[in-house]
């Protein structure tokens, strides 16, 4: 059966908000088949992704839970904060939104290429260089963090936070890495710790939102 177009807009999402938001001008995105097929929010999905997997290195990174159990972090960052934070950022690209598409694809690549470097790469690097290479390697994603921060600014308020946490997290893990400084690394952990609970907040917020059908968590929505 044909399907309708819509005219002139296109449903956007607000990452961890659930709306959907109209974007005048832009693509037309056609409209759900009348078998009742829709596109739901991606955002919930993706964010508790980097939740999960970020609390369970956090936990390893601040030596809460002791080191030999650490590779029971690789298979959650293959399959849940890689693949189903890749698959989040795809459909974000469906739904037009640009900043939950970048965000979610590039810190889905990020457990990817983690996970890609402890099991393939990682005996490669020469001893002396390791702790070098990881704090590029983390400080480099605190950049990325830092200009997606300032396009957080005008999500909500609970995801900007969840971002700055981010960013001084990367920055302690990779400064800590890269100078040797096992404390920082630590407290790179605790904060990871805390930056996990603020992403499944934000994602415990649109997943209750959705099935409620009105926002039961608030998150401090941002002006355009």
């Amino acid at each position: 059966m044909a399907t309708q177009s819509t005219p002139a807009t296109s449903r956007r999402f607000n990452p961890a908000d659930g709306d959907s938001i109209e974007s005048p001008g832009a693509t037309p995105v056609p409209a759900p088949a009348a078998s009742g097929i829709t596109i739901a929010d991606p955002a919930p999905l993706g964010l508790a992704a980097f939740a999960l997997t970020t609390f369970v290195l956090s936990m390893f990174n601040s030596n809460l839970v002791g080191g030999g159990g650490e590779p029971i972090v690789f298979g959650l960052a293959l399959m849940y904060g890689g693949i189903a934070q890749i698959l989040a950022g795809m459909w974000e690209f469906r739904s037009g939104n640009t900043f939950g598409a970048t965000a979610f694809t590039s810190y889905g690549a990020f457990w990817l290429s983690f996970w890609a470097y402890v099991q393939f790469y990682a005996g490669d690097v020469a001893k002396a260089d390791a702790g070098h290479a990881v704090g590029l390697y983390l400080i480099a994603w605190g950049i990325f963090t830092a200009y997606m921060l300032i396009a957080s600014l005008r999500t909500t308020r609970a995801l900007a936070i969840v971002f700055s946490l981010l960013l001084v997290t990367f920055l302690l893990l990779g400064l800590g890495d890269a100078g040797g400084n096992a404390d920082l690394s630590k407290l790179g952990g605790y904060l990871g710790i805390v930056t996990a609970i603020g992403a499944w907040y934000c994602s415990f917020a649109g997943v209750a939102k959705s099935t409620f059908g009105r926002s039961i968590l608030p998150v401090g929505p941002l002006s355009k």
